[in-house]
């Protein structure tokens, strides 16, 4: 089974093309964090190249922007290619499902979407599916 699943934020903005053939094709770096600190106490990360295709490389590259989290699920796949005659590997996450979870972070902002921020209104208990 080749199944991968990882959620982090995007390191760039996307870049969007498209082949010969008309298909969209969609690439991005995102930089997962690891679930342990180096020793001297410093949050580890990968970046992991990430390729959408088709109508959701379209939506990846209108919806999502340099650090934007999103979860992914997909295959990893590996490919190479020679370049000045010496053999180049490549490794890449190639997603099947992208799903935006957050905007970018901005440091001098509080984030969007927070409970406190929504408007109170009055809530009718008759209303409630419990």
């Amino acid at each position: 089974m080749n199944k991968w699943i990882g959620i982090g934020r995007l390191v760039r903005d996307p870049e969007l093309n498209t082949t010969q053939n008309g298909i969209s094709v969609c690439k991005f770096t995102l930089a997962v964090n690891r679930p342990y600190k180096a020793e001297d106490g410093k949050e580890q990360v990968d970046y992991l190249s990430v390729v959408v295709w088709r109508t959701q490389a379209e939506n990846c590259h209108k919806y999502l922007t340099k650090g934007s989290q999103c979860a992914v699920v997909g295959s990893i796949q590996t490919r190479t290619y020679e370049k000045d005659g010496e053999k180049k590997y490549i490794t890449e996450i190639v997603a099947d499902n992208v799903e935006f979870l957050s905007s970018p972070q901005k440091s001098a902002e509080k984030p969007a979407g927070r409970i406190e921020d929504l408007p109170e209104a009055p809530i009718d208990d008759s209303q409630l599916p419990f």
